[in-house]
């Protein structure tokens, strides 16, 4: 395949970013930033932030700025949502990119596990509060680990208190659940009649900094060396996300790389697993997050 790399100019355009002070999420706006858009880079940690802040292009220009988000804490999102209303400026995309893996069992104060908190809840409500200052897209991070979510994503346990916490199956279902709700979220808004869209992707096998919150020290060394070993370059894999948030891809749209494991390779076409069809699970799961978070899309958008 042809590799992809003629990123659209993006002058005027605004992106969000969420968890982009490391990793993909870096990647994502330093290609961005080159291509002249503005850059939103929502971080846990403000300090990190602005420490990468000044190697993303057009940071000297004030295209650039760096904004507090905790996905995991509810609290945290509508802050940062209510700030950018305030801006009074639009966003065209948010990328909805920040992710744990392989961590410790730990509960939100909802009683959700923090995969499902971080990766999905949080920005299921990120999302549905920015709906009226978007102008274009969302676009969700997904996994190729999705497709074993089915048999872990259990809406009735969400807090994993009934079953073996198992990290990596958790880790699982949240990606699922992102997937669903990318395919739900762009159903009610095609409803609707919105012009915005919802799309998803994957990087595949990318050097990524994810396995860094394990806390378990073995996890963390393994998935560096492994990452290092047999993985793309993190710019190489944030291509992919580029692709969904730039190129004129219907929504519903899903991008990975292009090879046939889907673990390395430039931006194509990737495959989402049966359950992602699952119309009653995407009901189902639009229920209980609305329930978990107060916040649902606003009237008029579904």
């Amino acid at each position: 395949m042809r590799p992809w790399t003629e990123v659209p100019q993006q002058q005027g355009r605004r992106f969000v970013i969420t968890g982009a002070n490391g990793g993909l999420g870096l990647e994502t706006a330093r290609i961005l930033g080159s291509r002249g858009a503005s850059i939103v880079m929502a971080c846990r940690s403000v300090e990190k932030g602005e420490a990468v802040a000044p190697t993303v292009p057009g940071h000297d220009e004030g295209r650039v700025e760096v904004r507090r988000l905790d996905v995991s804490d509810l609290d945290s999102v509508r802050s940062f949502a209510a700030a950018l209303h305030q801006d009074d400026r639009p966003v065209d995309v948010l990328i909805n990119n920040a992710g744990v893996l392989g961590v410790p069992y730990a509960l939100t104060p909802e009683g959700v596990e923090m995969h499902f908190a971080t990766n999905y809840l949080g920005h299921f409500a990120l999302t549905n509060l920015l709906v009226p200052l978007l102008t274009d897209r969302v676009v969700m991070l997904g996994s190729r680990e999705h497709r074993s979510g089915s048999r872990a994503l259990d809406l009735d346990d969400l807090g994993w208190r009934r079953r073996p916490y198992r990290a990596f199956a958790a880790y699982g279902a949240s990606k699922l659940a992102d997937l669903l709700f990318m395919v739900e979220l762009d159903r009610r808004l095609t409803r609707a009649g919105s012009p915005l869209r919802a799309v998803g992707t994957h990087p595949g096998a990318s050097v990524s900094r994810i396995t860094s919150g394990s806390a378990n020290p073995l996890v963390s060394a393994v998935g560096v060396f492994g990452q290092r070993l047999v993985s793309m370059p993190a710019w190489r894999g944030a291509l992919c996300t580029v692709y969904a948030a730039t190129m004129d891809v219907p929504g519903g749209t899903y991008i990975g790389p292009h090879g046939r494991t889907e673990l390395w390779g430039w931006p194509a076409p990737a495959r989402m697993a049966p359950a992602v069809g699952d119309t009653d699970l995407a009901h189902a799961l639009w229920a209980r997050s609305v329930e978990l978070t107060g916040v649902d899309l606003p009237a008029g958008s579904s």
